[in-house]
C-alpha cells in the first residue's frame, strides 16, 4: 500500500501561501531545455565573484584544523567582535559582542526562526504587503494570525501606522519591516523610524527590522538603522546579511543585533536546531566586514550604473520609473489590464527575460514586477531590445503583448 503523504503534511505547511513561481519556474526550465538564452532578472542573487581577500581568508582558515570541529553555538568571538565593530563604524551604536550580536546561517534563517521562537499559534503579527516572503512565511509557519499592512505608492510604500486600528495594535505581538525595501526599493527617513519605535513601545510590540540592503545605497543617501533610534533596543532587533554587499549569497552568513533578551530567545531555539556556521565561513565574513570602503564603493557604483541604464531604457518603452536610492531592484508597474503573474509570463514567453511577479511578495504587490539589477549593462540592453522587438511597452489603456510575434516558449 502506498500512503498519500501529501495529505499527511503538518498544518503549518498547508497554511503557507500558494507558490506563485511554479508556472514561471516551469517555463524557465522549458526555455533552458530548448537552449534559449534566458536573461534572468528575477532573482535577488548578486552577480560577480566574492572579493578575493574574503576567498583567501577562507582558504587559509580551511587549512587550520582547529576550524574543522563544531563552532560555538553563539558564533566565534572574533566574528561577533567584527560585527559590533562594523556596526559602530557604520552607525555609531555601541553593542556588546557577548549578547547583542548573533551570527546566522543567512538572515533568512534567522528571520524565520525568530518567528518560531516568539510567535504562538493565534498571535497577531503585523507584516507589510508587499514584503520579502520570509517576513510572512516565517510567521505563517509559526501559526500566526497575520495582519497585512498594505503599502501604497501614494505613501511612498511606507507603512501607514495611523491606519492600523487600535484594537489590532493592542493585540499585535510582532511587527516585521524592511527599509530599504525588498521588493519595492523604497527608503524610509529617520522620522519614520522614530515613529515606528514610538508605536512599538506604546503597544509593546517586538520590532523586527530587516536591513539587508543598507550598504547598497546611492546618490549620497545613508539608510537609517533601527538601533540608531533611542529606545529601539528595548523592543527591537535588526537583521543583516553578507549576501548582497559582499557577493556572498551562497556562503549563507548573516547576523542579528539588538536586544540581548530577544537574541537569547533566538539563540535558545537555534541550539536545538543547528550547530551554527562553519568556523571557516565566519573567518571569511569577519574579513569582509573589515574590508576598506573601496570595495563597497565599487559595488554601489556598479548597481547605480545599472539602475540608471535600465530606467532610461524603460523610459524609451513608455515606463516612468523613479530612481530608487537603495537596493538592487526596480519596482516596475505592469501595463494596465495585466496581473503581475501574467505580465511576467508574457515577457518570459515573448523575450526570454525573467521578472518576478509582484504577487510573489503578497497581495499588496499585485500590479508590479520586481526587476533585479544583476546583469551587466550589455545584457540589460539586450533585454530592452528584446522587449522592444516584441512590442512590449507601457502605454496607458493597453496591454503588454505582441500578438504578431511568435512566443519563444510554446504554451502548454
Amino acid at each position: 500500500m502506498t500512503l498519500d503523504w501529501t495529505n499527511r503534511r503538518a498544518d503549518r505547511l498547508r497554511s503557507l501561501p500558494p507558490y506563485v513561481f511554479a508556472r514561471l519556474d516551469e517555463l524557465k526550465a522549458r526555455a533552458r531545455e530548448q537552449g534559449l538564452d534566458l536573461i534572468d532578472l528575477g532573482m535577488g542573487n548578486p552577480d560577480g565573484p566574492t572579493p578575493q581577500p574574503i576567498v583567501d581568508a577562507a582558504i587559509a582558515a580551511m587549512h587550520d584544523s582547529r576550524n574543522h570541529g563544531y563552532p560555538p553555538f553563539e558564533g566565534t568571538a572574533n566574528f561577533r567582535k567584527a560585527i559590533t565593530d562594523w556596526y559602530y563604524r557604520r552607525y555609531q551604536v555601541p553593542l556588546d559582542p557577548d549578547g547583542e550580536a548573533l551570527p546566522l546561517l543567512g538572515s533568512k534563517e534567522g528571520l524565520t526562526h525568530l518567528a518560531m521562537a516568539y510567535i504562538n499559534p493565534g498571535d497577531t503579527v503585523l507584516v507589510p504587503s508587499p514584503a520579502y516572503p520570509a517576513h510572512f512565511r516565517g510567521p505563517a509557519i509559526a501559526g500566526a494570525d497575520i495582519y497585512p499592512l498594505v503599502l501604497k505608492p501614494e505613501n511612498n510604500w511606507l507603512i501607514d501606522l495611523a491606519a492600523i486600528p487600535d484594537a489590532v495594535a493592542q493585540q499585535a505581538k510582532v511587527l516585521y519591516f524592511n527599509y530599504p525595501s525588498n521588493p519595492t526599493a523604497a527608503t524610509a527617513p529617520r522620522e519614520f523610524f522614530e515613529e515606528i519605535v514610538a508605536f512599538a513601545r506604546r503597544h509593546e510590540i517586538l520590532l523586527v527590522h530587516d536591513q539587508a540592503y543598507a550598504e547598497l545605497a546611492f546618490d549620497g543617501f545613508q539608510p537609517t538603522s533601527l538601533l540608531e533610534i533611542p529606545g529601539a533596543k528595548d523592543i527591537g532587533v535588526e537583521f543583516h546579511t553578507m549576501s548582497k554587499t559582499y557577493n556572498m549569497a551562497g556562503w549563507r552568513v548573516g547576523f542579528v543585533v539588538g536586544n540581548r533578551h530577544i537574541i537569547q530567545g533566538l539563540r535558545t531555539l537555534k541550539t536545538n536546531l543547528d550547530y551554527g556556521i562553519f568556523s571557516v565561513l565566519q573567518t571569511a565574513a569577519e574579513t569582509a566586514l573589515q574590508l576598506p570602503d573601496v570595495y563597497l564603493h565599487k559595488v554601489q557604483a556598479r548597481y547605480r550604473a545599472r539602475r540608471d541604464f535600465l530606467i532610461q531604457g524603460l523610459a524609451e518603452l513608455g515606463w516612468d520609473v523613479a530612481k530608487p536610492l537603495a537596493t538592487m531592484y526596480l519596482w516596475v508597474p505592469c501595463p494596465p489590464g495585466m496581473t503581475s503573474a501574467n505580465f511576467a509570463l508574457e515577457v518570459l514567453q515573448q523575450t526570454g527575460v525573467v521578472f518576478t511577479p509582484g504577487s510573489a511578495f503578497g497581495d499588496g504587490g499585485e500590479g508590479y514586477v520586481r526587476v533585479s539589477l544583476i546583469a551587466e549593462c550589455d545584457r540589460l540592453g539586450e533585454a530592452l531590445r528584446r522587449m522592444k522587438d516584441a512590442g512590449i511597452t507601457y502605454t496607458s489603456g493597453t496591454q503588454a503583448s505582441a500578438p504578431n510575434s511568435q512566443s519563444l516558449i510554446p504554451n502548454p
